[in-house]
This record gives C-alpha cells, sequence and structure tokens, in this order.
C-alpha cells in the first residue's frame, strides 16, 4: 500500500509538472481586435445614383413621365430655370410631361461627383436636350438624393441651361 501511494504520489507531481511546464510555454494570446467596417460605402452609393440616372434616361427616352416621376420622393422638388419650383410627384409628373410634348425627346446626364451619407446624397452633373438626334441644350445640375424604401428618390432636382438668358 506504502508502495502504491508512493507511485500515486509520484505520478500527481509528475502531472502537475508537465502542468505548469506546459502553462509556461504557452504565450498569452493577444486580444483580437474588432474591426467595425464602414455600413456606408460612397463609391457604391456614386454607382448606384448612376444607374438610377441611366434608369431616367431611359424612362425619358420612352416618354414615360409616370415612371419617370416615380424615380422622385413623395416630397420632392422640381426647380428648373425660369419657373417657380414644382412640388410633389404628381405635379412633377405633370412637368416632366409637358416637357416631352414640348419635344424634348431625350437627356443626357453625366455624373461629375457626388458627396454624401447614408441618407442623403448630393449629385453634381451635366445635362444635354435632345429633340430627336439634336442636341438643342446643354446645361449642369445639382440633385439632391434621398434613400426611401432602400432605393435612391430624387429629393430635390435643380438644373439650369448653359445658354444665356434670352432678353
Amino acid at each position: 500500500m506504502k508502495h502504491s501511494t508512493k507511485l500515486f504520489t509520484l505520478i500527481i507531481l509528475a502531472l502537475f509538472s508537465l502542468s505548469a511546464i506546459n502553462s509556461c510555454n504557452k504565450k498569452e494570446e493577444e486580444p483580437k481586435q474588432t474591426v467595425i467596417e464602414p455600413t456606408f460605402n460612397l463609391t457604391v452609393a456614386k454607382a448606384e445614383i448612376v444607374d438610377a440616372n441611366k434608369e431616367f434616361m431611359k424612362r425619358f427616352a420612352a416618354s414615360d413621365s409616370i415612371g419617370l416621376s416615380n424615380l422622385y420622393s413623395m416630397d420632392a422638388k422640381f426647380m428648373m430655370n425660369g419657373a417657380p419650383a414644382i412640388i410633389g410627384r404628381e405635379n412633377i409628373q405633370s412637368t416632366l410631361s409637358s416637357i416631352m410634348a414640348s419635344g424634348i425627346s431625350s437627356v443626357k446626364l453625366i455624373t461629375i461627383d457626388v458627396w454624401g451619407t447614408e441618407n442623403f446624397i448630393t449629385e453634381e452633373g451635366e445635362l444635354s436636350l435632345f429633340i430627336g438626334e439634336d442636341e438643342v441644350d446643354q446645361g449642369k445640375y445639382m440633385v439632391l438624393w434621398k434613400k426611401e424604401d432602400g432605393k435612391w428618390k430624387l429629393f430635390r432636382d435643380i438644373f439650369n441651361s448653359n445658354q444665356a438668358a434670352k432678353n
């Protein structure tokens, strides 16, 4: 019995020693750094705005004033030179229909730059207006885009011609 007690004590001591040596050799794990990824990416937002402009140009060329007006937020304002601000999607639809009826058959939009946050983007751009294949006007615009139901909608649309005002 004495022999088995010594053997048992020896085994316990050996296990304890191995455990102590093993714990000394272990390197302390460095705490993992949490990297918070930004939820908003301006490059992605710019691509979404460019895509929205392609849809705008497509609907304009199709004379789809209803579909075009649906690209605007419900509380949008449409501000062109020589006229008061047009407020609301229904009024914007009527104005776009009148512009199309005047002979303007297509518009070309070029995004120059965008700035903003996850809820609002400001876009600076250049535009050209066409009657058939003929370019009849060039201008510039600023659009304040508003995120609505996960999609960018035109919230404030202001543009003017590069042509001098007629007296």
